[in-house]
């Protein structure tokens, strides 16, 4: 599975595990919140509906941050929008340790949000145009999975803080140790190169300027995969967040279990979620994009409905978990691949921010609605309507889509003879 790995150059390689640290990092800061979400339900008295707002609005700061932050590596280059990404959302989530009310915390995760939606778009961009083409598929997959990594990390802390430390403590301790990923910072300045950058051209030749860069996608000639691709954002997202965001509140509160008992399935599911973005990346280059994304979002409508809507035992939940973690990475893990080859460079990172993220804002409605929903119906049942009705879409996207399997990417880094 990681002969791939041995074939790429150094540069390549540093590449790819500076972008793996930040989607990591990324995702140890991200996951944080819905961990303390009993927390600050207990702690503050906030309801449901008030903890799906902040993750509402930190989806919303997040799409519009991805579009800009691909915008700006554009104009600026991947590498420097990467570090300015990283330490923006590092530093958004360490001031949140320090809250002390709901709204404070609101616009500092609607902070974060800019900040990791840049980091996304600047890194998937740059790791695309360094690796080779045949490799391309495997290694966002594996860069993908790095998001399990930091899944994993935040369940430690989650386990670890609110083991041994008094509960209002517990998530400002895990909320400041948010600092650490703008360390990664120092490694990306020194060891990343720039790739070439492609300026964007109007028809006469001349260079244009950052709002062209920004609004270049929604010309005619890219028009159409800008929208398809906005729609599979949107599934994505939707089935993503409105899944995860909840899920341990779910296992908490309408399954009973213990901090300890809701790391153990969430360790599952995490698990399966690193296991299930490599596997998707072997697929990529090997099947193709459009077969591999179909695969897994027919796979993750099935299993979310059967893991939330069925009367199963808590047994039978924990081994669903595994398959209901694989299926998840399948579609993220292709996404990175797929928008940068429907892209040419001088708009690339606008495009790729544009359709990863635009679905955060429509689907940024989806954990308010389903805190709404749990009201009138089960959480479990408010989860599973919601996230599987946005796997859907995937499906439909998919089909619209273009193969784009083995492209050559304008603009990509050209080695050296020693691979430096």
């Amino acid at each position: 599975m990681f002969q791939w790995y041995r074939q790429i150059t150094p540069v390549e390689r540093r590449t790819f595990w500076a972008c793996f640290g930040g989607w990591a990092m990324d995702a140890m800061d991200m996951q944080l919140f819905g961990l303390i979400i009993p927390a600050l339900i207990a702690g503050w008295g906030v309801s449901k509906t008030d903890a799906g707002l902040i993750s509402g609005v930190t989806l919303v700061t997040s799409a519009l941050g991805g579009w800009l932050g691909g915008a700006l590596s554009d104009r600026i280059g991947r590498v420097k929008a990467l570090q300015m990404a990283i330490i923006w959302f590092a530093g958004a989530t360490f001031l949140a340790a320090f809250c002390q009310g709901f709204w404070q915390l609101l616009v500092l995760k609607a902070l974060q949000g800019i900040g990791f939606g840049g980091e996304w778009a600047a890194g998937a961009v740059l790791i695309a145009e360094v690796i080779r083409p045949e490799h391309r598929g495997k290694a966002l997959g594996s860069v993908q999975s790095g998001w399990a990594f930091g899944w994993g990390i935040a369940v430690l802390l989650y386990a670890g803080a609110f083991t041994w430390l008094p509960q209002d403590l517990a998530w400002r301790v895990m909320f400041g140790i948010g600092l650490v990923p703008a360390l990664l910072v120092i490694y990306v300045q020194r060891a990343i190169p720039e790739p070439h950058r492609v300026a964007a051209t109007d028809d006469d030749g001349s260079r244009t300027g950052f709002s062209h860069a920004l609004l270049g996608i929604f010309e005619l000639k890219t028009l159409r995969v800008t929208l398809i691709g906005g729609l599979f954002g949107l599934g994505a997202h939707g089935g993503y967040y409105g899944l995860f965001t909840w899920l341990p509140t779910f296992l908490k509160t309408e399954r009973g279990l213990s901090v300890m008992g809701t790391g153990l399935y969430l360790g599952v599911i995490i698990v399966a979620f690193g296991c299930g973005c490599l596997v998707a990346g072997q697929l990529l280059d090997r099947i193709g994009r459009r077969l591999t994304v179909a695969l897994f979002a027919i796979g993750c409508t099935t299993i979310t409905v059967a893991y939330l809507l069925l009367p199963i035992s808590g047994t039978v939940m924990l081994v669903l978990g595994f398959p209901l973690g694989f299926c998840a990475a399948g579609i993220p893990a292709s996404m990175g691949a797929l928008f940068n080859e429907l892209y040419p460079a001088g708009i690339r990172g606008s495009g790729v921010g544009f359709c990863y993220n635009f679905g955060r804002i429509v689907a940024a409605g989806l954990p308010v609605l389903i805190g709404h929903m749990s009201a009138s119906m089960s959480l479990g049942a408010a989860i599973g309507i919601d996230a599987g009705l946005a796997y859907a879409l995937v499906v439909v996207a998919i089909l619209l889509l273009p193969e784009t399997r083995g492209k050559a990417l304008d603009g990509a880094l050209t080695m050296t003879s020693d691979g430096k």
